[in-house]
């Protein structure tokens, strides 16, 4: 387990209310930390907040659009106000809900928004004052292996995960070369997982997903082994499919390939034979 991640210690997860963002909550709760989960106002929120607290955990709820700085500022000033330092933010929120290349659906702004902007604030709104504590913390963003190997289909999200990857990586890079400091950065990528962003109005877990639970063990069990890219795999794609995935997409440049050569008709079956070999 992260340092960080100590009884009595104060938590923060945006996109808190569901999914990997709730059930992160359950468990930093459970190892004694006091908890704030932000989401958007509504019924699921309050719902999570009452399971927490029926769980014993100490949280506070408060609604917030991630997209907007001033509303997480307010975050910030609230958390710290009624449950102390921050040592441990969670930086979660997000959606899907489909893109094209053009924008017909009118939605790059909020996605873009939501997904990279709602990190870049979070983590440059909060961090001044967890590294000013002199304390032990830990920014989590979540990213996505769609943000690094870029599949067609839904650039929007596509370009903002990249983004985060981006930026979490310079995060880090500051973070460690900042006299005193006491913060890190991870990157957290979650394979394919059950949750209400990738359900598509399914009820039952598709046999090839993780659920909640199983992606949180892992992102805690890579904490302890101080991982910077947590690279979830799931009940489909291991990790040595994701590490040739992701060295293929880099080789588009090396090799001076067709971008996305993977889907390129004169690419395809070199890269299956390549994955396969």
């Amino acid at each position: 387990m992260h340092q960080a991640i100590q009884n009595g210690n104060v938590a923060v997860v945006t996109g808190g209310a569901s999914g990997i963002g709730l059930e992160a909550a359950r468990r930093l709760g459970g190892q004694g930390m006091r908890v704030c989960i932000a989401d958007l106002a509504g019924e699921k929120l309050d719902q999570a907040a009452t399971e927490l607290r029926d769980a014993g955990i100490e949280v506070l709820a408060v609604p917030t659009d991630v997209a907007d700085p001033d509303q997480l500022r307010a975050l910030e000033k609230r958390v710290t106000g009624e449950l102390g330092p921050v040592s441990v933010l969670m930086n979660n929120a997000g959606m899907q809900p489909g893109s094209s290349i053009f924008d017909a659906e009118q939605n790059w702004q909020r996605i873009i928004d939501v997904n990279m902007w709602g990190i870049i604030r979070g983590s440059q709104i909060f961090a001044p004052g967890m590294i000013a504590s002199g304390r032990p913390g830990l920014i989590v963003n979540t990213g996505s292996k769609q943000g690094i190997t870029t599949p067609p289909g839904d650039p929007a999200y596509n370009v903002s995960k990249t983004g985060v990857k981006t930026f979490t990586e310079a995060l880090q890079h500051e973070l460690r070369n900042t006299e005193g400091c006491k913060v890190e950065a991870r990157l957290f990528i979650p394979g394919f997982v059950f949750t209400p962003l990738t359900a598509c109005g399914r009820t039952e877990k598709p046999a090839d997903a993780w659920t909640p639970q199983q992606v949180v063990d892992f992102l805690l069990e890579s904490l302890g082994r101080d991982d910077f890219y947590i690279l979830c795999p799931d009940n489909d794609v291991d990790r040595a499919t994701d590490e040739k995935r992701i060295a293929w997409a880099a080789g588009d440049i090396t090799e001076n390939r067709p971008p996305l050569s993977r889907w390129h008709p004169d690419y395809g079956a070199s890269f299956k034979e390549w994955l396969d070999s």
